[in-house]
């Protein structure tokens, strides 16, 4: 299930894919004459995944349908989820990329084959299914879907309200424009300000549905962290992890909670002073690393510890060691940045 980072991807772009899809898009406009894609089903982009997709999750599940115009199982697959995003009138709502336009999303979400669907749910990326599956299994995965939203506090009027007003709040607040905006969620499990990363799932990743289901314990850690109270999300997701060690929901809630708490209680240009007078200084460095992982700069924030595991020995190598595996466990394991990390960490290591 992001978490908060950039999604504006650096790298090649390829142009004659994005004309042929806006093409595509136009020729679609005129054929239907509404001249608007329907309120609960549109299109990203590259450039309008976070706002378009990470900052509408905060408010009700955004179903990602990753298809190409060559793609016949998608063609068959698309129809259906368009039908019942409709049908759901906002309480689900449906993103569509096209992978041939927006060839750094799909490298992100680490497309192997199409069609691919996946859910993002406060900012968290949710495990979906490859192909063109029948529409009875699509309708019980988005069950499941709705049933984590449940959970995660996003009651069906909620959602479908939040639908309706969407462009309304979008347009004041500048989302769903190319440019960036915020990446932080304002509601998810991290609360106001916290990092919520997102990030491509997998085993032992973020959860899927039935991961995150039956325990009403999960609402209150919401609640306290909407309330700004940190210490009581920390207290119940510790409890949770008594009774369900290495429960993957609360221990990635727990990780951002942690860090939020940090982050809260740091004197900003005080940490970012004595970060720059002592670069050697594991504790002085694991505070900046929090400061820029909480700010959503993912790599920035590792390659400064692993840079000072590089530096240090003994003691002081350890702590920053066990830091970074700590910030690790803010974003899905699966993350390519994680990926990235821990494989340098490891050829220092060893």
């Amino acid at each position: 299930m992001q978490q908060p980072r950039d999604f504006s991807m650096a790298g090649a772009v390829d142009l004659g894919a994005r004309q042929a899809a806006a093409k595509r898009r136009e020729q679609a406009s005129q054929a239907d004459g509404s001249g608007a894609a329907s309120g609960f089903v549109f299109e990203v982009t590259d450039a309008t995944f976070n706002t378009d997709v990470v900052a509408r999750s905060q408010s009700a599940p955004v179903i990602v349908d990753l298809w190409a115009e060559w793609c016949e199982p998608c063609k068959q697959l698309g129809p259906v989820l368009e039908r019942l995003a409709n049908e759901a009138a906002g309480d689900w709502l449906l993103a569509k990329v096209d992978v041939d336009a927006n060839p750094q999303l799909a490298a992100a979400l680490q497309v192997q084959s199409i069609p691919m669907v996946v859910a993002v749910i406060g900012g968290q990326l949710v495990d979906g299914f490859l192909g063109a599956l029948p529409e009875p299994q699509v309708q019980q995965w988005i069950n499941q879907i709705l049933q984590v939203a449940d959970q995660l506090g996003m009651p069906a009027r909620v959602r479908q309200e939040a639908a309706t007003s969407d462009e309304a709040d979008a347009s004041e607040a500048g989302v769903g424009q190319s440019g960036a905006a915020s990446t932080a969620p304002q509601g998810g499990p991290g609360g106001p300000g916290s990092p919520g990363p997102i990030g491509p799932a997998g085993p032992g990743g973020p959860p899927g549905a039935g991961e995150m289901l039956g325990d009403q314990r999960f609402e209150a850690v919401q609640d306290a962290m909407d309330a700004g109270d940190f210490d009581t999300a920390a207290t119940t997701l510790e409890q949770v992890l008594a009774d369900s060690p290495g429960h993957p929901v609360a221990k990635a809630w727990l990780a951002q909670v942690e860090l939020v708490r940090r982050v809260n209680s740091y004197d900003r240009a005080k940490v970012n002073r004595s970060a720059t007078e002592h670069p050697d200084d594991p504790d002085a460095q694991a505070k900046a690393a929090d400061l820029e992982l909480a700010n959503g700069q993912v790599q920035e924030s590792f390659d400064r510890l692993l840079g000072v595991f590089q530096r240090t020995a003994g003691d002081e190598r350890e702590k920053v060691r066990k830091h970074l595996l700590e910030l690790f466990d803010v974003l899905p394991p699966r993350d390519p940045r994680v990926t990235k990390a821990r494989s340098k960490l490891s050829s220092l290591l060893f």
